[in-house]
């Protein structure tokens, strides 16, 4: 059987105030040395977790920042499960929840449930102690570790045993006043840690018995649940009565057991029982003629001390604490009072996650005021060519350049001036498509790959992903300039050139290494969409029809609801590494191109299909840092941790398009994703108008120019921003 360790994140730490409070309780903060509490049990039961078995953390969805902070600085974020409740509903629900996800992918796992907040120094005495109680969980019995007493504390809930060692309990009792602490001791009572060690198959039987509610919401929940590493359990976790473990199972099972044991815990409830670890001081302080005082202040903040005895003083930057260590437990008192006279000190100022609207504001005045006025003078030679990157000192790298950035350049200028930007963006599309014809079109009427910054020719290769990008500038620009009808003249000439590289089994042949990809088939759709949105002959969208069906068929592994990459000449996988690559930048990217085809063609199918892709995309996101990374492998585990601007944006786009045409259910929870792709954005953005490209898992950037090729996608994403606020309500109005 293997062990389950769940880690419980509940409770507020109240009498640990103005430290823990509910937007950061106290098991997230270093109470007993430099790891939090959180971190110190994660560690602990780690190595529990062998033989297939897994940690499990169960937490409230406002701690999942701290939860994945935290597990990631010990290294344990990408070996956890982690379970995120929608609304906490005490302890009971919590813990069927993780005994219904350890049964559904181990019949005969057992859970060991310990709390997030606990103090135990010495690691391997628990360890021990677990697997010795293990033994009774296997013969189906619920084990609590009982802790033998050092003193009649009244912090302590207490446990009556039938006998000696592993054996049932007796009797459980509430924390006591300080007599019937002294003879509970005196009757051979352990102190209840908290603790419990059962088969996950028992707790669900037991609660299905004595607390059927809680059992019947938790599975709910868990069954509309897409267990990622990190899952938000489902909406009918809020109909599970709100009830402890104690009170619903364990007071009325008959198959509880204690274990007896002796190592060092404390609940680290409050100040005292901190300052007893000698260990709990943090931040600047002085001490003259003082004893025995508990000091904590935050960073730039001294606390002097002079002439007084056992004292804690405990310092925020909006509150400070001064008590008795003696009266540490009646600090519950004083915050019933805060609560009444100044609530807002409660709480952490909470910090406001940015609207789309407000959001959207500030894009807009970066491409106004900057990118796009940079991007249109520097960016452009007198030729009319456009430049393929800028130093962060905005100064031209010189070099040669390809036909897709001259045809991105010019789609995104289109797209500014039909977005409001009064900006030169004709002049600067007129010239773009006059020194693209004249430089980069062949008299076959496909274009060439590569020039120098001269206009020469320098690499004669077609490839299939340059015409896709040429078609879709052409089909922006055909509106706007003098001779738009010749535009689509040798748009539609290109199509029928490409013609030529069609495949027996349908899609086209790349040039180059990589002969069948699926990414220039994906461009293709999105310039076939284009032309058909601005009237193009019916052939665009048979293409489009041709394009989606190929997808549909062969890119997109209909079983996992993924998109790879490289394919053989059957439209198979590649082999080795090539065929596993997944890339969750184009799995948002073809989500929003195939929710544009599905609402164009009315086919519910192929939007279902989009929000899979999405789903999947979503894989991709860094649990901590919240940025979607580059690559995954077709087993969803990622393929290092760097993480581009472009797979930001289309994020943004993919999540505001579903929350249009996608499941109704998700618009809520698709607008706080665009939120957050938004935020990732923003990250990558220099206010000169330039930007990074490429995000290391270090969190730092690496210093190189900025791309002129990423301009269309961070055009793009402004323009779906725009859209999507434009329908929220006038009061969110967007204009470049």
């Amino acid at each position: 059987m293997a062990l389950y360790p769940v880690i419980m994140c509940g409770g507020a730490g109240t009498r640990l105030w103005p430290a823990s409070r509910p937007s950061r309780p106290k098991q997230f903060i270093p109470l007993a040395g430099n790891r939090s509490l959180f971190q110190e049990t994660a560690l602990r039961v780690a190595p529990l977790a062998v033989d297939g078995g897994m940690v499990v953390v169960v937490a409230g969805v406002s701690h999942r920042p701290w939860i994945l902070e935290q597990l990631d600085e010990v290294g344990l974020l990408e070996h956890v499960q982690v379970l995120l409740e929608p609304e906490a509903k005490d302890s009971a629900a919590a813990m069927a929840a993780a005994a219904l996800w350890t049964q559904r992918n181990d019949p005969r796992g057992v859970n060991v449930f310990v709390a997030s907040d606990h103090h135990v120094p010495d690691e391997k005495a628990f360890r021990k102690a677990v697997i010795e109680a293990t033994e009774g969980a296997r013969l189906g019995r619920i084990v609590t570790l009982g802790i033998r007493p050092t003193e009649p504390s009244t912090a302590y809930g207490y446990i009556s045993a039938q006998g000696a060692g592993l054996s049932p309990v007796a009797a459980f009792r509430e924390k006591p006043d300080t007599a019937s602490a002294v003879e509970f001791i005196r009757a051979g009572y352990l102190w209840n840690s908290g603790n419990f060690i059962v088969q996950a198959n028992v707790l669900v039987e037991e609660l299905k018995a004595y607390a059927p509610g809680v059992e019947d919401a938790a599975r709910r929940a868990l069954a509309s649940t897409e267990v990622t590493r990190v899952a938000l359990l489902g909406q009918a976790f809020r109909d599970s009565p709100k009830i402890s473990i104690d009170y619903a199972v364990m007071e009325k099972t008959e198959r509880a057991s204690v274990l007896p044991v002796s190592f060092d815990w404390s609940d680290l409830g409050s100040w005292d029982s901190i300052a007893a670890t000698g260990e709990g001081e943090y931040g600047q302080h002085i001490f003259e003629d003082a004893e025995r005082c508990l000091v904590r202040a935050p960073e730039g903040v001294m606390v002097g001390v002079l002439g007084v005895s056992d004292l804690a003083i405990i310092a925020e930057r909006d509150a400070v604490l001064v008590c008795d260590l003696s009266r540490a437990q009646d600090v519950k008192k004083l915050v019933a009072r805060i609560k009444v006279n100044s609530p807002r000190h409660l709480d952490f100022e909470a910090v406001r996650v940015e609207s789309l609207a407000d959001g959207g504001h500030r894009f807009a005045e970066w491409l106004r005021c900057a990118a796009l006025p940079l991007w249109a003078t520097a960016g452009q030679d007198e030729g009319g060519g456009f430049v393929e990157a800028l130093g962060l000192d905005g100064r031209v790298q010189h070099g040669p350049r390809r036909a897709r950035v001259q045809a991105r350049q010019i789609w995104s200028y289109v797209e500014a001036g039909r977005l409001g930007w009064e900006g030169p963006w004709l002049r600067a599309v007129e010239d773009g498509c006059r020194y693209f014809e004249r430089h980069h079109l062949n008299s076959d009427g496909l274009c060439r790959t590569l020039i120098n910054s001269d206009g020469s020719p320098l690499d004669e290769t077609v490839t299939v992903y340059d015409q896709a990008f040429s078609m879709l500038a052409l089909s922006s620009a055909r509106g706007v300039v003098i001779d738009g009808d010749r535009l689509e003249e040798t748009a539609v000439r290109m199509r029928h050139q490409l013609s030529k590289r069609a495949h027996l089994r349908g899609g086209y042949v790349e040039s180059g290494k990589r002969l069948y990809q699926a990414n220039p088939h994906m461009h293709l759709l999105e310039a076939c969409l284009a032309w058909r949105e601005v009237g193009g002959d019916a052939a665009w969208l048979e293409m489009a029809d041709d394009l989606v069906e190929l997808a549909l068929a062969s890119f997109i592994d209909n079983q996992g609801g993924f998109l790879r990459e490289f394919f053989d000449a059957d439209w198979r996988p590649a082999a080795g590494e090539d065929g596993r690559l997944v890339e969750p930048g184009h799995q948002f990217e073809w989500a929003w191109l195939l929710a544009r085809y599905a609402a164009l063609r009315d086919r519910p199918e192929v939007l279902r299909t989009a929000e899979r892709l999405y789903e999947y995309g979503l894989r991709g996101v860094d649990e901590r840092t919240g940025i979607v990374r580059d690559a995954l492998s077709d087993d969803g585990r990622p393929r290092g941790g760097r993480a581009r601007l472009w797979p930001q944006t289309e994020w943004l786009k993919a999540a505001l398009k579903l929350s249009e045409v996608g499941n109704s259910a998700y618009v809520f929870q698709r607008l706080k994703e665009a939120e957050a792709a938004l935020a990732a954005v923003s990250l990558y953005f220099l206010p000169v108008g330039l930007w990074r490209d490429k995000r290391l898992s270090t969190g730092k950037f690496i210093e190189e120019p900025a791309p002129a090729s990423s301009f269309y996608h961070i055009v793009g994403a402004y323009s779906q921003l725009q859209a999507s606020v434009d329908r929220i309500g006038p009061a969110g109005r967007l204009r470049l």
